[in-house]
Formats: structure tokens, sequence, C-alpha cells
């Protein structure tokens, strides 16, 4: 059950969703057009992007599991809508756990106002699951990191100032111990710094809305002071320790795409006739939306035990891994049987089924696949 705070928490936001998102979600999709900025300053002025932070820190000191209420809420309007607040959410927590006072002063009020916005350039065209195997080199001259190599599917790069950077600082030490994350501050823009930093956009079939991008350092300059705790060799050990909240606020936007796909099916099946009766008469695809509904509640309470686990403190390695495979995989199948309910009609761009079915498709890609889940839950349940 949530509790009154939360409940009233998720009717705002889906009011928030249900005027401000809606409306403009499909004509963006179809035109493949980025989120509007008022949309994303309106966010930041809910509070939205620094939930889970102190207020010491200029945050809103809630707890997970009313993070991931907001980004389900979201991601039902439009998955993209949802992941914005992700960018913030992964470099927040970086800071709020391993930066320096400095680093947390300067930095996190202004991405819990959303007057700083984020993105995290951790993958490489060679390190995608690894994810201590980054070859973009961060060599020190004084008082400065010079960096050089390629990172990818850097969503929000564009509009991002603080590039969350995983980069190789020792090349002599084992990889997991010779990386660090350099905090890459920049002016957003589509033109990016060239010739020292440049990016390019990744044509995707979905999770349109924010752009993803290669991007190329070529002696970039970064300040030293910008190395994340101020210790070289900390980044792998760092980014392991975000993957729990992730992971969660992945599953939960999972949830939200599903159930949007759920609420157009059923709407579908009652107002779509066919042999002189509405579909939703038809056994076939009662059990449909039986199995639809029955999956996706499943993933929500899974979710949210994975949320609560972290607010008590707990390691939730195990259930943060659990609800974003799941989580991932019925957002799949979920997307694609109301598609079926739609028939002809689904996959026409008049409907939005069709852009559930196509975003649903990345949850099992992103934030660590599928396969890598599996992996994790299967080393801790072999620890015991």
């Amino acid at each position: 059950m949530l509790t009154a705070e939360q409940q009233q928490i998720q009717e705002s936001v889906r009011d928030f969703a249900q005027k401000e998102i809606e409306p403009i979600a499909a004509r963006l999709d179809n035109e493949g057009a980025e989120i509007p900025m008022p949309v994303i300053r309106k966010m930041a002025e809910l509070g939205y992007f620094g939930l889970v932070f102190s207020p010491d820190h200029g945050g809103s000191g809630l707890d997970v599991l009313s993070m991931a209420i907001v980004a389900e809420e979201l991601s039902r309007a439009w998955l993209s809508v949802g992941s914005v607040m992700t960018r913030m959410i992964i470099t927040g927590s970086l800071l709020e756990a391993n930066g320096t006072p400095e680093q947390q002063a300067r930095l996190l009020p202004k991405i819990c106002s959303g007057e700083l916005l984020a993105a995290a350039a951790f993958t490489e065209p060679d390190a995608g699951s690894d994810a201590a195997g980054v070859k973009t080199r961060a060599t020190k001259k004084g008082s400065r990191y010079e960096l050089h190599g390629e990172k990818t599917w850097c969503t929000f790069a564009n509009r991002a100032h603080v590039l969350t950077t995983t980069v190789r600082t020792d090349a002599s030490a084992p990889k997991h111990k010779g990386m660090s994350i350099l905090l890459v501050e920049k002016e957003p823009g589509d033109r990016f710094a060239p010739p020292k930093l440049s990016g390019s956009p990744i044509p995707t079939i979905g999770y349109k809305g924010m752009n993803s991008y290669s991007l190329a350092f070529d002696g970039y300059e970064v300040p030293a002071e910008n190395l994340l705790g101020g210790v070289e060799g900390k980044g792998f050990y760092q980014l392991m320790s975000t993957y729990e909240i992730a992971r969660v606020q992945t599953a939960a936007r999972a949830v939200g795409v599903a159930q949007a796909a759920l609420d157009a099916a059923l709407r579908y099946a009652k107002e779509r006739t066919q042999f002189d009766r509405p579909i939703a008469e038809f056994q076939v695809i009662r059990h449909k939306l039986a199995h639809m509904a029955t999956e996706l509640e499943a993933a929500r309470q899974l979710t949210r035990h994975a949320a609560r686990a972290k607010d008590l403190g707990k390691r939730c390695d195990l259930e943060a891994g659990m609800a974003k495979a799941f989580a991932a995989e019925m957002a799949e199948r979920v997307t694609s049987e109301a598609l079926q309910v739609f028939g002809g009609y689904g996959y026409s761009r008049e409907f939005p089924v069709q852009r559930y079915w196509r975003d649903a498709r990345v949850f099992r890609i992103f934030e660590g696949t599928s396969e890598i889940q599996y992996d994790v839950i299967a080393k801790r349940l072999l620890e015991s």
C-alpha cells in the first residue's frame, strides 16, 4: 500500500502528465522532435530532478519508492519524459554518495533545481555490458585532465551541462582499478565543442524525444577538481553503487509504458466491434487483457519491493535486478499484445500503441541488459 503522501504524489504527477505531456507526445514522436524545454523546466520546478536527494543539497529528501511512482507516471505519458529525470538521478546519486564536499555544494543544488542538466557517458563502442572495459583516456596535465577517446549511446548529451564520464586514468592498473569518473562540463547545444569534443546523433527506432549521441573526445580539457571524489581509480566502484537505484527507476519506467499500452488496449477492446459485438466480448481478447494486467501488476510489485528494500538501506542488487529484468521483458510482451488487440490499426502511427511497442524494446538493452541482470541474480542466489 502507498502512504497518503505517496498517493498525493502519484495524483499530482498523473495530472501533470495528462495535461502537459500526453497532448504532445504522439506528434513529437512522429516528428522525431525533442522534448520542449518548457516541459523540462516545469519538471524541474515541480522538484522531479531532486526527489531523492537531501534537502541539504537542494533536494526533497523523498524515498526511492516515491521516485519510482514519479517515473512510472511520467513514462506512462511518454517514456522519454520519464527518462529525463534518470539523467539527474544517476549523476546526483554519484555526487551525493561519492563527491567531495566542494563538488556536492557546487553541483548538486543546481542539478536538483534543473539549472544544470546531466547525461551519462559510460558506454563505448567496445565497452557496453563490460562497464570496466572503457578505453577513453584522461591524462593529467597540471591542474587539468585531457580526454581522448569515444563514447556512444550518450542520451541527452546535447542538452546536458555535465557529462558524467567514465575514463581510464591509469593504463597500467587492472581495468577495474584504473577507471575514474570525471564530471565533464560543457555548454548545452548541438554543436558541442569541436574539434576537441564532437557529437553526432544516433538514429533509433523508438525512444524519441531525447537524442542519443556518439561522442569523440580529442584533447577536451576538464579541471582536475572535477574528478569525482578527488581520488583516481575509484570510478568502477562508484558506478556500481548507483546501479540499484537506476535499475529500480528503469523498472518503474517499464511499468509506466506497459500501463499505457494496457489502458489503450482496454479502451479499444470496448469500442471496436466485429461480428456485431465489441471484441472485448471474445474470450481470446479477454484472456489477452487478463494476462497483460497480471504481468503488469507483478512487475509493479517487484519494482516497489526493490524500492522499499533500498529505502530500508538494504543491499538490493538482487531485488533491483529481478525487477528490472522482469519489467523489461513484461513491457515488451504487454505492448506487443496491446498492438495485437488493435489489429491493423495498431501498426499505424494513427494510434499511440505502436509507440509504446517501439519504446518498450529498449528496456531489455539499457541500464544493464537482461542477460546481465540474470547473471547478477544468479550470482546472488549462488552466494548462499
